[in-house]
């Protein structure tokens, strides 16, 4: 089993950045590809941006390029979410979510392991 706590999430401005944290314990190992996803209000959960387990892999979605850059510390077992530019539709709870393999995949049934979420409030 392995273990995610997100943490970061607040209440912000349009414009502002932010950077939220996924530390993983439990049964971590070299071969966790791990993401972030968001679910907004009455929204389903959507993928934001993975890596993989050296950082030779990340992916982001379209509407967070060039905002939202992924990270990952493996002598932490940390990953990080440094965002900018914050828009109010970016508004929403934050999960972090771990895998086996170094595959990244846009399907949250594909990740096995899941925090249990930030919320990250962005006002205009």
């Amino acid at each position: 089993q392995v273990q995610l706590v997100e943490s970061g999430g607040g209440i912000l401005q349009a414009g502002d950045s932010l950077r939220l944290s996924c530390a993983a314990s439990g049964r971590t190992a070299s071969n966790y590809a791990m993401g972030w996803f968001r679910q907004a209000p009455g929204k389903e959960r959507e993928f934001v941006s993975g890596i993989n387990w050296s950082g030779s892999k990340r992916y982001r979605e379209d509407f967070v390029k060039d905002r939202f850059t992924i990270s990952r510390d493996n002598g932490k077992n940390t990953i990080y979410l440094q965002m900018s530019s914050l828009k109010p539709e970016d508004t929403a709870v934050y999960y972090c979510a771990a895998k086996l393999g170094s595959g990244i995949y846009l399907s949250s049934s594909e990740w096995s392991y899941w925090g249990q979420g930030t919320q990250v409030t962005v006002s205009s």
